[in-house]
């Protein structure tokens, strides 16, 4: 199978059940303890202030970023902090597919103005970790995003929450991501070794440069012991 089917047929997969969590299905895996790695080493970026909203993207689709994002959401809440997970990918979503729940309002909703904070915040099978899911996908998701109102709403879960994680559509297909890293403290980007390009990369990483992203670094995902010696069949790695 070719490596854009391979990519194909992973978003088919998530699009339609949502992504593994690993983590929460499996908390002594292989792969569950790499995240916690992630954690760590994500934790120790945080040199002059603590990370409270990170944001979580790639540089094209099917790149493994929301189960990375909703992974380490699971991590982090298991590890004791109070987390939301936010999918702000208004366009695609899948996290609500992935934790089973509802999806009639969410973010789209709030930002819109037709509910209220309270009412999209939803709790998940995880203790402590939160959910708050696209909502109806919008005409205009680039502009609900980049609204005084997702900053009133940033604010508004920075005083609820110890963490707040943001998945967002892929750098190079839309403006969304770059309008979000100007309003959180971090982006972390994913990189599934084999499958994004290095040209696609390097645009994306221009891309976030150009508004003055802090990107924190990236998560390689999709590595097998084939490709890099490393004993067992995936692991997720953190470098700066």
């Amino acid at each position: 199978m070719s490596m854009w089917n391979n990519k194909k047929k992973l978003d088919d997969i998530s699009q339609k059940h949502g992504v593994n969590l690993i983590t929460y299905s499996k908390p002594q895996d292989t792969v569950s303890e790499e995240f916690r790695t992630v954690r760590t080493n994500i934790q120790f970026t945080a040199v002059d202030k603590k990370l409270k909203s990170l944001v979580f993207t790639s540089s094209a689709p099917s790149e493994g970023k929301s189960t990375v994002s909703n992974n380490f959401a699971v991590t982090c809440a298991n590890q004791g902090s109070r987390v939301v997970l936010i999918d702000a990918d208004l366009r695609r979503p899948t996290i609500h597919k992935t934790f089973g729940l509802s999806n009639q309002i969410g973010l789209s909703s709030y930002l819109s103005g037709d509910v209220e904070l309270d009412d999209i915040i939803q709790p998940s099978l995880v203790k402590d970790l939160f959910v708050i899911t696209s909502g109806p996908i919008p005409p205009n998701p680039a502009e609900l995003l980049g609204s005084v109102r997702t900053k009133e709403l940033l604010k508004k879960l920075n005083e609820k929450f110890d963490l707040l994680i943001l998945d967002s559509p892929p750098v190079n297909t839309v403006t969304d991501t770059q309008v979000l890293a100007t309003v959180v403290d971090g982006v972390v980007m994913v990189v599934p070794q084999g499958i994004a390009t290095k040209v696609g990369v390097q645009h994306a990483k221009e891309a976030l440069d150009l508004v003055h992203a802090h990107i924190i670094g990236a998560i390689m995902n999709r590595v097998t012991s084939k490709k890099s010696g490393y004993y067992g069949g995936e692991y997720y790695g953190a470098y700066k």
